[in-house]
């Protein structure tokens, strides 16, 4: 199976602290990827990695048959703003912007016109179950619904592949249970590769193929085994 993203011997240090040892790792187009591992064994610098954020000190990233660790930030900005979704932790909502204005804002950047860009902004938010938000703002909104929205940014551009680092680490149960329930259905209809980094067993389950970590070595790859219906 062909893949779309690859990194090998990757090595990251922090002042002398090293995060990656030699990690190495693929992600097929459309598949749902879970990054595993206990805190400080180095998933988010590897998504950091994997997605441009953060260069590598030593080993490479292949994006789609190109060097991602070597392209310029003009490029990785471009691809930030089409071809790369990215949600973190608390989401990163404009607080100045309500929920259909945060979505519609990546398109408004690429140059779409504002109708056209709210239409598909309003899309989004419908497909993830938030529409009834669209006029809140974040303080307004749940940690559930936010993340939500915060997923529907991030794809609204129609990316081939979204980062996604702990996005349920906030919320409790139900709410993990909506947003993930939400993720996995968008990627499927849209065969947009997911990476999912998580620490949580029950997070990892949702996922097609898993990754662990240790001390910043990938250690295994398995198929989650708790049952997880979709």
């Amino acid at each position: 199976m062909s893949t779309l993203l690859t990194a090998e011997g990757l090595t990251k240090s922090y002042s002398r602290t090293p995060a990656l040892r030699g990690a190495g790792v693929d992600v097929r187009p459309g598949e749902i990827l879970a990054v595993t591992g206990a805190s400080g064994s180095g998933k988010s610098t590897l998504l950091h990695c994997l997605a441009g954020i953060v260069r590598p000190d030593q080993g490479s990233v292949t994006y789609d048959g190109g060097r991602l660790d070597r392209f310029d930030e003009e490029r990785l900005s471009e691809l930030r703003r089409t071809e790369f979704g990215i949600v973190f932790q608390f989401g990163q909502l404009v607080p100045e912007l309500n929920a259909l204005d945060n979505v519609a804002l990546p398109l408004l950047l690429a140059g779409r016109p504002r109708a056209a860009a709210q239409a598909e902004a309003d899309a989004w938010l419908d497909r993830f179950g938030v529409r009834g938000q669209r006029d809140a703002r974040i303080g307004e909104m749940s940690g559930g619904q936010s993340q939500r929205v915060a997923l529907a940014r991030a794809l609204v551009t129609g990316p081939k592949v979204v980062f996604a680092d702990e996005p349920t680490g906030a919320l409790d149960s139900l709410a993990t249970e909506q947003v993930l329930t939400s993720l996995v259905n968008a990627s499927r209809e849209t065969h947009t590769a997911v990476i999912l980094v998580t620490h949580e067993a029950q997070v990892a389950a949702y996922a097609d193929r898993e990754v662990h970590l240790q001390d910043g070595v990938v250690q295994e790859a398995s198929v989650p085994t708790v049952a997880v219906t979709r």
